[in-house]
């Protein structure tokens, strides 16, 4: 698996190397999947930034009908999603919704700290 030379500084760059992966897809995307696919990029992304030290692994391309992306940071802990996810919380609900999104979701632990590597079927 190919590695991005530079890693994405902000989920927004992340976002825009994604969006331009899938505008150069050999076939015209639902609207809807090209926007599913921003938001799972831009949750793992956040999350890495904000609670796991940063990315330190970045990987995003097509394969047949599926977007495989995978984020990788220097934090061991296990992403979850809150208990309390109730109206009007502010917050934690983007495990939640990568799981929604994407076709499968695999965390695997690294001794750096994890890999999320999330598919999403594009067509």
């Amino acid at each position: 698996m190919a590695r991005t030379a530079e890693l994405p500084a902000t989920s927004a760059e992340a976002r825009d190397r994604v969006l331009a992966l899938l505008r150069g897809f050999h076939r015209q995307l639902d609207e809807v999947v090209v926007t599913d696919a921003l938001l799972i990029t831009s949750e793992l992304v956040t999350n890495a930034l904000r609670h796991a030290g940063g990315v330190t692994g970045f990987v995003a391309r097509v394969t047949g009908d599926l977007l495989e992306l995978t984020v990788e940071d220097a934090s061991p802990v296990q992403p979850f999603a809150p208990s309390d996810l109730r109206e009007g919380r502010i917050g934690g609900y983007g495990w939640s919704l990568v799981h929604r999104l994407a076709t499968s979701v695999t965390v695997v632990p690294s001794a750096a700290g994890k890999g999320i590597s999330v598919a999403l079927r594009l067509m």
